[in-house]
């Protein structure tokens, strides 16, 4: 049987600097931080105070209010991400076949503040003040369960929870679900809230930056956290085209990797290998691949490690592929990260412009690629890698292409 062309109709955003894919673009690509002190919890007892902190989002818009019990913020900034790209696509989900199209979301923590709160009243009063409402929000399952059940989709339901590449892991099992004819539509990406307990133990770990986030420059002094959502309409080609849906690219495909090496810490060979298995598996040529969207987390070891790989992938070619982060400005949103970057590429192959990497400031030999410094860039970007590198060594790379 032929294999199905898969395209994405639909982007829906939350993220730091912007709710909806036209804010979140329009703030991108001007170098907007969304970087600022730390606003959901006290963090006097600690030695970093700032983060990509979600503002002005406002569930009852997405989401009616005798809807809202039991859904917590992680399933809130799915749902509305979802609900944007739905509205995008055009899809009139009263219309469709709800049992051919499902949803696959990523995630690093779920909906672990549910957990925090659990925590909260048990240490203070016992566990006789625990919320039971709390209880049934927390388990990471419930992320694609609120989607299933707010869109009505009865199609695949699944979380994939491979840290901070599960939004590419998310794509590439919807885009292997409909290349191979199970369904028409999925909706793919990832969510992640910001909690107390990924501040910690990032904090413990000792990479987060003081004050900003600053990817390949010399003087980078690790991550910001973030928070977050990215959700992606998929469909087969043949159906999106039947309709006449607006197409922002094609997936041509993806490639995974394990390091099998350190819980942490990447793996230069890792990253090697998720790119050209990648590249391979899409059928496409190094040579036509127009712009990298980097995992660049502002850590020394990460983005030294991404630098190496994709240097030894493209050798002489990456003098002219731009390769950007847009973590600089939103931050580390976790298992929403790839996937808010999917729809970064999505755009930048539909508007043939490259967000900046903003906070560069110091060159860094052992960096020198073109990471797109501070200002954007006007390109035609007809191939776009997005790469995703997770803690124990999952990493992702998705490959799109121009239609």
């Amino acid at each position: 049987m032929d294999k199905k062309r898969v395209v994405i109709t639909g982007l829906g955003a939350v993220s730091a600097i912007g709710i909806g894919k036209d804010e979140f673009w329009k703030n991108l690509i001007v170098g907007k931080s969304g970087i600022t002190d730390v606003e959901l919890f006290d963090t006097t007892n600690f030695t970093v105070h700032k983060a990509g902190e979600v503002k002005n989002f406002n569930v009852q818009d997405f989401i009616p209010k005798n809807r809202l019990k039991g859904i917590a913020r992680a399933s809130q900034f799915a749902i509305a991400a979802a609900k944007m790209a739905i509205d995008e696509a055009k899809l009139k989900t009263d219309d469709m076949d709800r049992s051919n199209m499902g949803a696959i979301i990523g995630t690093t923590m779920a909906d672990i503040q549910s957990l925090e709160q659990i925590d909260k009243y048990w240490v203070r009063s016992g566990e006789d003040d625990i919320w039971p409402i709390n209880v049934v929000k927390y388990p990471s399952n419930s992320l694609s369960d609120h989607m299933g059940c707010f869109f009505g989709l009865r199609g695949p339901n699944y979380v994939i929870p491979t840290a901070c590449a599960a939004g590419n892991y998310s794509i590439g099992y919807a885009f292997d679900l409909i290349r191979e004819g199970k369904v028409g539509a999925m909706l793919a990406g990832g969510a992640d809230p910001f909690s107390r307990i990924t501040f910690t133990g990032f904090n413990r770990l000792y990479a987060m930056a003081p004050d900003r986030c600053q990817p390949f420059d010399k003087n980078r002094k690790g991550m910001m956290i973030g928070e977050g959502a990215g959700m992606l309409v998929l469909e087969d080609l043949d159906l999106a085209r039947k309709r006449d849906a607006d197409i922002y690219a094609e997936i041509l495909g993806y490639g995974l990797s394990c390091d099998a090496h350190h819980m942490t810490s990447p793996k230069v060979e890792g990253i090697i290998k998720v790119m050209e298995k990648a590249i391979v598996n899409s059928g496409v040529r190094k040579e036509d691949v127009g712009y990298i969207s980097a995992h660049g987390t502002g850590t020394p070891a990460n983005d030294k490690a991404e630098c190496e790989a994709i240097k030894k992938v493209f050798g002489g070619m990456v003098k002219n592929i731009p390769v950007s982060s847009i973590k600089s400005m939103l931050g580390h949103t976790m298992g929403a990260a790839s996937a808010i970057e999917a729809i970064v590429c999505c755009l930048v192959i539909k508007k043939s412009r490259i967000p900046p990497t903003i906070n560069f400031e110091t060159p860094d030999p052992e960096c020198d690629i073109d990471c797109v410094p501070n200002v954007c860039m006007e390109k035609e970007v007809k191939l776009a890698l997005n790469n995703s590198l997770a803690f124990g060594g999952n990493n992702a790379c998705l490959v799109l292409g121009k239609i």
